[in-house]
C-alpha cells in the first residue's frame, strides 16, 4: 500500500452550513469575497463557493430540497447525512468539514476502513458550475469520508477531481478583501492531541507538531491546528464552553496580500471586526458559518 505519509494532501475546501445560500452571498459579498454562481448537487443540497488562488475553496452549503436531502441520507449518502445531523446538533450555521485533495480516493477509503476510522461509503457525483463569462462546466468529483465517533459534528473526507473544473476560474479567484487562499483552520477540543491521528489520517499526514495549545497537522498547503478552548480564546478571542466535548471547526484563517486593504474594505462595508497583534478577527455572522481571521503571511 503507497505510503500516504510520503507526501501530505493539500487542503481542498471548507464546508461552511449556512441558513440559506442567498443570506450567504450577501454576507461574504459585504466581506469582500466574490462568489460564483449558485450550483445544485444532485441530492439535495446547494452551494456558493469563493475560490482563491491557492486553489483551496470556501464552500457555504445550503439545503435547497430538504426532501431530496433527507432521501439521499436515507440511502445512505454521508454527505448529506452528516450535514443534517450537524444542523440538528449545532445549528443552521457552523463549520462541519474538512476536504483534503486525494488523486486516488479509493486509497483514502481503504485506508480510513483499515484504521476503522470510515464514516461510511464512498459518493461519486457530478455537478454544473457557471463560469464568470456565462460558459458552463461539469465537475465530477470522488469523496471518501473520515469520522471518528468522539468528533460527531466534524466529518473529514477526501475528494478526488475526476473531471475538474477549468484549471484558470479568472475574475473568481479576485477578491476586493485581498484574499488569496486560506492559511490555517482551527479545530478545538479539550484535548486536542487526541484527535491528531484523525485528521493526520485523513490529511496523509502521520507527524504532528505540539504547540503551547494542542497540535498543528501540516497538510502540503496549509495547517490544521487542534487547539484547547484556552488557545482558540488566545488566537481568536472567541469563547467556548470548556465542558463541550469532541472536535469543532471553529476558525479560518485567510492570507491576504496587504492588510491595510483587508482593513479598508471591512471598515467601508460597515463590518464589526477587531485588530489581534498582525491579525484581522471577523465574529461569526447569519451567512458567513464560522469566525474569519486576516493576516499577511509571515
Amino acid at each position: 500500500m503507497k505510503d500516504h505519509s510520503a507526501k501530505p494532501h493539500p487542503l481542498d475546501h471548507v464546508v461552511l452550513p449556512v441558513v440559506n445560500i442567498d443570506l450567504a452571498r450577501e454576507r461574504l459579498g459585504k466581506l469582500g469575497f466574490t462568489v460564483a454562481a449558485d450550483a445544485r448537487h444532485p441530492f439535495g443540497t446547494e452551494n456558493a463557493c469563493v475560490f482563491f488562488a491557492d486553489k483551496t475553496y470556501l464552500e457555504p452549503l445550503g439545503v435547497a430540497s430538504v426532501e431530496e436531502s433527507e432521501l439521499s441520507a436515507r440511502q445512505g449518502n454521508v454527505f448529506t447525512a452528516r450535514n443534517q445531523a450537524f444542523r440538528f446538533r449545532c445549528g443552521e450555521e457552523g463549520l462541519s468539514a474538512i476536504a483534503f485533495g486525494t488523486g486516488d480516493c479509493g486509497l483514502d477509503h481503504k485506508s480510513f476502513i483499515d484504521k476503522g476510522s470510515s464514516a461510511g461509503k464512498m459518493l461519486e457525483f457530478s455537478r454544473t458550475m457557471k463560469m464568470p463569462d456565462g460558459s458552463e462546466s461539469i465537475g465530477s468529483f470522488r469523496l471518501a469520508f473520515a469520522g471518528d465517533l468522539r468528533a460527531p459534528d466534524l466529518l473529514l473526507f477526501a475528494v478526488e477531481r475526476v473531471n475538474p473544473l477549468p484549471a484558470d476560474p479568472g475574475s473568481l479567484e479576485r477578491h476586493d478583501n485581498g484574499v488569496t487562499g486560506i492559511a490555517e483552520v482551527a479545530l478545538c477540543a479539550p484535548d486536542p492531541a487526541a484527535f491528531a491521528a484523525f485528521v493526520g489520517l485523513a490529511a496523509a499526514q502521520s507527524a504532528a507538531e505540539k504547540t503551547g495549545f494542542g497540535v498543528n497537522i501540516a497538510a502540503s498547503n496549509a495547517r490544521i491546528s487542534l487547539v484547547t478552548p484556552e488557545g482558540l480564546e488566545a488566537y481568536f478571542e472567541t469563547a467556548v464552553s470548556p465542558a463541550e466535548r469532541g472536535l469543532r471547526g471553529r476558525a479560518i484563517l485567510f492570507n491576504v496580500a496587504d492588510l491595510a486593504v483587508t482593513e479598508a474594505h471591512l471598515a467601508a462595508n460597515g463590518v464589526t471586526y477587531t485588530r489581534k497583534n498582525n491579525r484581522i478577527l471577523v465574529k461569526p455572522a447569519p451567512g458567513q458559518g464560522t469566525l474569519f481571521a486576516f493576516e499577511e503571511p509571515r
